[in-house]
């Protein structure tokens, strides 16, 4: 249980990093999402993917340890987002 928490945190925290910097150098506010569901989450599935199971059976195959960091790198993916928004209603310019 202490692993799926750190795990969690980790990748929060890896993403809202890579979100943020992404999010000054791209001047884009919502460009790690968008990273996240069209690279991240199909390299995901693609890797755990079993032939021999029904395409059901292959997402009931996730378990919770495997939910929980990919939410949490979600989670963190839009909170850089809002953190870069947030910042630039409050007059900063980043680059």
């Amino acid at each position: 249980m202490l692993q799926l928490i750190i795990a969690t945190i980790l990748f929060f925290v890896m993403m809202f990093g890579i979100g943020f910097i992404l999010n000054m150098l791209l001047k884009t506010t919502w460009f790690p999402i968008y990273l996240y569901v069209i690279v991240l989450i199909p390299i995901f599935i693609w890797q755990t993917w079993d032939h021999s199971k029904t395409i059901i059976g292959n997402f009931t195959a996730f378990t919770i340890v495997d939910i929980v960091p990919a939410i949490g790198a979600l989670i963190g993916a839009y909170i850089s987002g809002s953190a870069i928004r947030a910042l630039r209603r409050g007059g900063y310019k980043m680059f």
